[in-house]
């Protein structure tokens, strides 16, 4: 049987595309055979069916004797993913019109426990604890959908203690467990250092998460916009006497959960013909405005809001957000972005991002990268890239 050789997108046009996308994120590599196999893995994540195997990226690419350098490209290679991540970055701000960055934790499977970072984890979305690699992720959002333009490994427990386990898996020596909120402060100071977070609110839900309040005084802090959900017992303080604050007027100091302030200080506000679903059903809200505990610069106010079911007098999910005189609308749709659910699992199944078949540090942040790319050229470019879409010559 013959070899079947498959060559890029149909037609020049959409060959060139891919040209230019790898010669956008690629070129900076040192050398010549580090830029080529970047080729062939990520030709490898767009056209693979299946599972993204390196046997199966290296046969999908055209060259199936070459799985073995594929995993040394990806593995052992010491090729630098940041700046492969920026060019990343640029090259999807020029090809969608950006709404907001929107945070999200990605959680992959594992059934052994050397790969790095591995560890047993409860994920909400699941209802269960899983045994994986947690990867925290920042997408570009916008109407080409969700971009995935970085990335950080989670590294809890003997990560971050075991010594002899860290040199195995290639971990710096800088990286080590922190708390997920200054996870998330890390990923918006190094997209603002290269000049990619002005302008646009951080999104992120962090209705799980004990450290939510850190989150909102470091974006605060910061002076970056962000519409965060979290816990209803996250502590808040309503406006002070002098400050005209919706529902009536709180004892100076007094300071309760978000939940219950929402439901003792908040009023409900209706959204004509507006749905996530875009099915144009009315919306309720409960919303008022406060300030943040630990955070109090003067004229620093913040806003509350949560989706509200007036017959049950519920709510749901809970939001903060420094956009506090923006108008409902805009906060809804902005709310909205925090469902990563369809982009990891299209990132896990169509891009090969669980697919890791090494166990460094390094390696990961490789094929995070890769996968990413692969993401953001079939959302972007123009074309859906899959399977079908490649040309085989037999």
């Amino acid at each position: 049987m013959a070899v079947r050789a498959l060559t890029p997108v149909p037609g020049p046009r959409s060959d060139d595309a891919f040209t230019s996308f790898v010669a956008d994120l690629f070129d900076g590599l040192p050398r010549a055979d580090q830029r080529r196999w970047a080729r062939v893995y990520l030709e490898g994540l767009l056209s693979a069916p299946g599972k993204k195997s390196i046997r199966h990226l290296a046969a999908a690419a055209g060259m199936p004797t070459a799985a073995l350098s594929l995993q040394q490209f990806v593995n052992a290679s010491p090729w630098d993913w940041r700046p492969v991540r920026s060019a990343l970055r640029h090259w999807a701000e020029r090809r969608t019109k950006a709404q907001a960055w929107t945070v999200g934790l990605a959680a992959i499977p594992k059934r052994g426990d050397h790969s790095a970072g591995v560890h047993r984890r409860f994920v909400p979305a699941q209802g269960r604890t899983v045994n994986c690699q947690a990867g925290l992720g920042a997408f570009l959002s916008g109407p080409g959908g969700h971009i995935p333009v970085d990335w950080r490994l989670l590294l809890p427990g003997r990560w971050s203690e075991d010594e002899r386990l860290r040199s195995r898996a290639r971990i710096p020596a800088d990286h080590r467990d922190r708390p997920l909120a200054a996870q998330v402060l890390g990923l918006v100071d190094s997209l603002a250092a290269s000049g990619g977070a002005a302008g646009l609110p951080v999104v992120a839900d962090m209705s799980h998460e004990r450290d939510a309040g850190h989150l909102l005084r470091g974006l605060a802090g910061r002076r970056h916009d962000f519409v965060v959900a979290v816990p209803s017992t996250l502590a808040m303080a309503p406006l002070q006497p002098g400050v005209p604050a919706p529902g009536g007027r709180p004892a100076p100091g007094e300071v309760l959960g978000a939940g219950p302030l929402l439901h003792r200080f908040g009023t409900v506000t209706s959204v004509p013909h507006w749905s996530r679903d875009g099915c144009g059903r009315d919306a309720h809200v409960l919303t008022c405005l406060v300030r943040l505990p630990g955070f109090s610069p003067t004229g620093a106010v913040h806003r509350l809001f949560a989706p509200y079911d007036a017959a049950r007098r519920t709510v749901t999910r809970v939001w903060a957000t420094s956009l506090a005189h923006e108008r409902m609308p805009r906060l809804l749709s902005l709310a909205s972005l925090h469902d990563l659910s369809d982009t990891m699992d299209a990132l896990a199944d169509d891009f090969g991002l669980s697919a890791f078949e090494g166990r460094s540090y390094p390696g990961w942040h490789h094929h995070t990268t890769l996968a990413s790319a692969a993401c953001a050229f079939s959302r972007l470019a123009g074309e859906r890239v899959r399977a079908g879409d490649w040309r085989a010559a037999a």
